[in-house]
């Protein structure tokens, strides 16, 4: 059913796509089986690692579902705002960027007034966990996303924990672009630390509107960090291709 996958962007969001269109064009139609993991990683090429991190793409935009011992199957169509495209220009990014500042604003704007102890504490140890993943090699996308997941989750707001959820899973590749970029300079890793903190001290003092200029003034920022790396930043991460002057 699919050819062997290869090229600049990374396998686990080429395979997201092909999946996703196939589902999308009805080639992979409601109640259909995906094939298996081991039939996946036949037919596209690649790790078994690449084939579960595009299933759980699949799995979290809601087009698809494990049934226990049975397989993964695709899920009824329903309006789906975002597409599963990968994060392979800076303009994309960028736009990336405007998206987590706008959702993000508004979820530590409400953690800010409705955060727990319990709250508050998870959202330490998830600051806590970026630090020791950047200390030890890692780029901490996977901590990142912790870290803005655990202020949804102190909203208490169902919907905007989803949707956060979503939006993590369909960004992944630019929250992993913006934080290989801030590696690139020890000042960056430590403004992006001192943002982050910026964050929870507002929430934790329930400050509503610091909280949410304070996300919304991390993301202006990575944005401005965005556009100050050079073309050679571009060309090396990851294989992402640019043209520099479509950048807004």
């Amino acid at each position: 059913m699919f050819s062997k996958v290869s090229g600049p962007v990374r396998l686990a969001d080429q395979v997201a796509a092909m999946l996703s269109e196939e589902i999308e064009s009805g080639r992979l139609a409601e109640g259909d089986k995906l094939p298996t993991e081991v039939e996946l990683v036949k037919q596209l090429g690649v790790s078994r690692t690449v084939v579960r991190e595009a299933v759980s793409r699949l799995r979290n935009a809601g087009l698809v579902e494990p049934r226990q011992g049975l397989g993964v199957f695709v899920m009824p169509r329903r309006t789906r705002p975002l597409d599963l495209e990968a994060a392979d220009t800076q303009s994309k990014v960028l736009q990336i960027v405007e998206v987590r500042r706008a959702m993000e604003g508004e979820a530590a704007h409400l953690a800010a007034t409705r955060a727990t102890a319990g709250d508050l504490a998870r959202m330490r140890q998830a600051l806590d966990a970026i630090d020791a993943a950047v200390a030890s090699g890692g780029d901490g996308v996977d901590e990142d996303l912790a870290f803005h997941q655990s202020i949804a989750e102190s909203t208490g707001n169902a919907v905007m924990v989803s949707t956060v959820r979503y939006l993590g899973e369909v960004l992944r590749g630019g929250i992993r672009v913006t934080r290989a970029n801030e590696a690139r300079r020890g000042d960056f890793i430590e403004a992006v630390r001192q943002e982050h903190h910026a964050i929870l001290d507002a929430i934790e003092s329930g400050d509503a509107e610091a909280a949410r200029e304070a996300a919304r003034r991390h993301m202006q920022h990575a944005a401005a960090r965005l556009r100050d790396a050079d073309e050679g930043f571009w060309t090396r991460t990851e294989g992402i291709r640019v043209d520099l002057d479509s950048a807004p």
